[in-house]
């Protein structure tokens, strides 16, 4: 499969869907079909509706779409976007509020790397924008990177991380989401050697796999199961003409999102269908619950191959992390370094992607911290996604999170009242 011709014959089969499904709604929205009076003239419209949006986003990233904050004047503060280092893999983004008092918590999120955009942390951000100066890791799209911007692995991602760090400088705190836990667990661990004025207050994981085999799930099954060979002949390909990219060798975003629909298989399909049968009785909405939802689930990027071959090589097969034997640019991160910096644990009962135990082995690595600069917290009942931004992380796991900082962030928090985060409004619908 490593060839432009299947990843342009991916782009092309997205293509035609999102044509079929433009075409179906045109022909249903024709007057001369309303005069019918057939009843399936809706239900092509509708067909066509849905298909169309669903591939069409497929190729899109997703807007932020947090268009102000509310401060402590009472007054609607907006939100701008400010890079402030520029990288060709990935930008260091600041979530800016002009004419706000500056937030005394400075929080770096580092998004996940994992067929998403960082916006898939949007939720996060919302919630923490109100008490911090938010700051995240806005990964690019690698079919978008020419090929002589060089290679990308987990590496060169942990050494992203580092400057970013370093960058921000010792008065912050750092959260890892999910699949960076690891590498982030070990730029923290350089900073330790090479830089210990430049480590951060606090350390928080949350679902991220230190140790994949703490607690197998069928992700790291997957991984375990599956020689390098396999992987590399069965889902990397060459980026097409189409783009900026063509000639890198990447794990396409198309072939990661048919990896996720599959899991849940059944699930999609209803959910779809319910939304076939909402349009065709006019029910549907631009930012309605389905909507909502599958704008940032089908949005996906392709990956570079060597970040993604090495991952599973040295992160899932080696448990490089998880036996504290990774190496950056040849030489040994220990881990054990790390003894002023406050590390906390999150973790869902119910993650099925990051099981329970998994993220929890990064405390038994921490040999030089002290055990009360360490915490952990299971969230009863909590998913995967709902520890960093559903229902659990609203309202348990957040306030938590927040006071670890203050305990730990060498500083009194400044005090503010409750505050609130206005969502963006399309320009069609609202105030």
């Amino acid at each position: 499969m490593k060839y432009m011709l299947t990843y342009d014959l991916m782009e092309s089969a997205r293509n035609t869907n999102q044509w079929l499904g433009a075409t179906a709604r045109a022909i249903g929205a024709y007057p001369a079909m309303a005069a019918t009076g057939n009843p399936l003239v809706e239900w092509i419209k509708a067909w066509g509706e849905v298909t169309e949006r669903t591939f069409a986003r497929m190729v899109v990233k997703p807007d932020w779409g947090i268009s102000a904050v509310k401060g402590d004047d009472g007054r609607d503060h907006t939100v701008r976007l400010e890079t402030v280092i520029a990288k060709p893999f990935g930008d260091l983004v600041h979530f800016r509020v002009p004419g706000r008092f500056p937030r005394e918590r400075r929080v770096l999120l580092v998004a996940p790397m994992s067929g998403h955009y960082a916006t898939l942390l949007r939720k996060t951000v919302i919630s923490l924008l109100p008490d911090c100066e938010v700051f995240i890791t806005d990964w690019h799209n690698a079919r978008d990177i020419p090929v002589s911007e060089g290679k990308f692995d987990v590496e060169d991602y942990t050494l992203y991380v580092t400057e970013f760090m370093r960058h921000l400088g010792a008065d912050l705190h750092v959260m890892a989401i999910c699949q960076p836990a690891p590498l982030v667990l070990a730029a923290t661990a350089i900073l330790a050697e090479e830089a210990p004025e430049a480590q951060p207050r606090s350390l928080i994981l949350i679902g991220g796999p230190i140790d994949p085999d703490a607690n197998a799930t069928d992700v790291t099954d997957f991984g375990r199961r599956t020689t390098m060979g396999v992987l590399e002949q069965t889902v990397i390909q060459q980026v097409g003409f189409k783009y900026r990219g063509v000639g890198r060798m990447v794990y396409p975003g198309l072939l990661q999102l048919a990896s996720f629909m599959s899991m849940n298989a059944e699930t999609h399909t209803q959910s779809f269908v319910d939304q076939i049968f909402r349009a065709a009785k006019g029910q549907v909405a631009d930012h309605d619950k389905h909507n909502a939802f599958y704008d940032e689930y089908l949005a996906v990027m392709d990956m570079t191959a060597e970040f993604y071959l090495s991952t599973v090589e040295r992160i899932f097969k080696g448990r490089e992390i998880a036996r504290n034997a990774f190496e950056v640019a040849g030489r040994p991160v220990d881990i054990g370094r790390i003894s002023t910096v406050a590390v906390m644990v999150v973790e869902g009962e119910k993650d099925d992607i990051s099981a329970p135990g998994q993220c929890l082995a990064a405390l038994d690595l921490l040999t030089g911290l002290p055990g009360g600069k360490k915490a952990a917290h299971l969230e009863p009942g909590a998913g995967h996604y709902g520890i960093f931004a559903g229902k659990s992380w609203r309202d348990n796991i957040r306030p938590l999170v927040l006071k670890f900082m203050d305990a730990n962030g060498g500083h009194a928090q400044r005090r503010s009242r409750p505050v609130a985060v206005l969502p963006h409004v399309a320009a069609q619908g609202g105030d």
